[in-house]
């Protein structure tokens, strides 16, 4: 009991001290934070770099709610951000470091600080969304349309938006699965987690007609319409969703430029979007679909592809011809596919990825 006491007394010691130091060694004195040289606004100093741009109206990716332990926040500071914090060595690279590259809930901004945003970003707004309609994928995967109550969606294909989840300060990172086309509204495939935070509310509570807060588009991964080199679009996981939105997308343009897609899953069950895939390669010359299955079981039946996609994509892509590749999946795919590439004709430079 004696022990417990000490235990309680001394907690209550180290967060009168953590008071005090914010109180005492934190800067609340006013500072400017300039972004991307040109926009500007003086705030009560104290604050974290990432509440004080929401505040500006300047979206930036976080899921974790500023703790430091999704590294999505990322950020150039040019000046007055201060060292770089052991909390975000983790998520800073070498390289990034000398950009000066930090992590905006880390950096407290105690000093006028410049800071530097892409400008995908800055087009990043906060959204209301109703759900519109929920359709089943598979036995884990779910579509969600999102209408925007009047509101319209400016993105490009591949990019994502973050959802809010209710009752919390989370957000987490969804690949739009619609073509930009489609403005007012937009659709989601979410793929169940077991334990996720949103992915459990999504596919346990969410029903048509609920009303969800978003903020969006984010990425700078998407589809490069000045190019007119072959697309060679590899997936897998819940990669779809940006595939799905890339590929129709091109197709209602007439898909312009050959395209390929492969993707993987594990087993049949783990498949979908065969017919619609399907259907788009009878409807277009320039357009192949390539499935693949990893670990198809007896009852399956399968006759297509197995092994990994990147496998298949080594006996189906010819190193003839410019290309260039769009990947989306999880990191062990992204980085066989980076191995695989060059091999097929796909340089680095024009290699586009996004790791799930």
């Amino acid at each position: 009991m004696i022990t417990v006491l000490l235990i309680g007394a001394l907690l209550l010691v180290i967060a009168i001290a953590l008071l005090v130091a914010e109180r005492f060694l934190v800067s609340h004195k006013e500072c400017t934070v300039t972004v991307n040289g040109s926009r500007s606004c003086t705030v009560e100093g104290g604050e974290t770099l990432l509440q004080v741009l929401n505040q500006q109206k300047l979206f930036v990716p976080s899921a974790c709610g500023g703790k430091a332990t999704c590294g999505l926040c990322k950020v150039t500071v040019a000046s007055g951000g201060g060292g770089l914090l052991p909390t975000e060595q983790a998520f800073i690279t070498r390289q990034e470091r000398e950009q000066g590259i930090r992590l905006a809930c880390q950096v407290r901004v105690q000093r006028n600080i410049e800071v530097r945003l892409p400008e995908s970003m800055l087009a990043a707004r906060e959204y209301e969304g109703t759900v519109s309609a929920l359709e089943t994928l598979t036995y884990d995967t779910k579509l969600v349309r999102f209408g925007l109550n009047g509101d319209r969606l400016s993105f490009k294909p591949g990019q994502y938006v973050q959802l809010l989840v209710p009752g919390t300060d989370q957000f987490r990172a969804y690949s739009i699965a619609s073509p930009p086309s489609q403005s007012a509204q937009f659709e989601l495939i979410i793929r169940y987690v077991p334990g996720g935070l949103c992915t459990g509310w999504i596919h346990k509570a969410l029903r048509v007609g609920d009303r969800v807060k978003l903020t969006g588009p984010f990425g700078d991964f998407f589809l490069r319409e000045d190019s007119q080199r072959e697309i060679v679009a590899i997936g897998g996981g819940s990669g779809m969703a940006p595939m799905r939105s890339i590929i129709l997308h091109l197709a209602e343009q007439g898909m312009p430029r050959k395209t390929t897609l492969l993707f993987g899953a594990r087993s049949l069950r783990d498949l979908f979007y065969l017919d619609v895939f399907r259907d788009l390669e009878h409807r277009f010359p320039n357009f192949r679909y390539i499935p693949a299955l990893s670990e198809p079981r007896p009852e399956d039946g399968w006759t297509g592809e197995t092994g990994f996609v990147t496998q298949v994509a080594a006996r189906h892509v010819s190193p003839d011809g410019a290309k260039e590749a769009v990947l989306c999946g999880p990191p062990p795919m992204i980085d066989a596919a980076m191995r695989v590439l060059p091999r097929l004709g796909v340089p680095a430079e024009h290699t586009y990825f996004d790791k799930f």
